[in-house]
């Protein structure tokens, strides 16, 4: 009964939450999307942490979706020793930055007293659910020796048997304990992200293209000699 709540009833639960956070963040409380950026609050950590962030999560989600969407293509990939060895390389490097750089935005979240101001508590969850789901990843990577290939052979057939709505609970009920943890906090992350500032990810910043430029103009000086 347990595996059978957290493999096939949890994930829907998740899924079902986020479509209708989504819908109200998008709809009626549209104006409140946004990332709410501190970057006036503090930029140097944000740097340090942001950047390397971005760039690392995403390439590992990148290949996390193009398994479960192209199962056959990454199978081939993988089908060579060389290339398997480089993959898993490469993916425990992209994990160890993701792990160093959510750790240096949790560390400058939560440890500057005008940044946890402007953190709300679906802020922290989803930070804590992150910076959980790049470690266990991480571990998974560097003490379970050819990740990617069990992956693509458990885990994908386990998520497309939930799209096809018959879950197959058998194909991930015997996986390690960081296994699953990895798997049940990423839906966790899924369920909070529309009420958090997470839901800025999913909103395209297409009307940039046509806005109106925007100067910020630092006036402490001429605020000074005034004084």
């Amino acid at each position: 009964m347990t595996d059978l709540f957290l493999w096939a009833a949890f994930p829907y639960a998740c899924v079902a939450v986020a479509v209708v956070g989504f819908a109200w963040r998008l709809g009626p409380a549209r104006r409140t999307v946004g990332s709410r950026s501190s970057q006036f609050l503090e930029g140097r950590a944000l740097f340090w942490g942001s950047v390397p962030w971005h760039h690392a999560i995403l390439c590992v989600l990148a290949a996390h979706l193009g398994a479960v969407l192209f199962p056959g293509a990454f199978g081939r990939l993988l089908g060579d020793p060389r290339r398997l060895a480089l993959a898993e390389m490469t993916g425990l490097a992209l994990g160890g930055a993701s792990v160093a750089a959510c750790a240096v935005l949790a560390a400058r979240r939560l440890g500057s007293a005008r940044l946890r101001v402007t953190t709300t508590p679906p802020d922290v969850a989803v930070l804590a659910l992150l910076l959980l789901q790049v470690a266990t990843g991480v571990y998974v990577a560097a003490t379970l020796r050819w990740g990617s290939v069990w992956y693509l052979h458990t885990a994908v057939p386990w998520l497309r048997s939930l799209a096809h709505l018959s879950p197959e609970v058998e194909l991930v009920a015997l996986l390690p304990p960081a296994v699953k943890i990895h798997a049940l906090s990423a839906f966790a992350l899924l369920a909070l992200a529309p009420y958090s500032r997470l839901v800025h990810a999913v909103v395209a910043p297409v009307s940039y293209l046509w806005r109106a430029p925007q100067v910020v103009v630092w006036n402490r000086r001429r605020g000074a000699r005034a004084a």
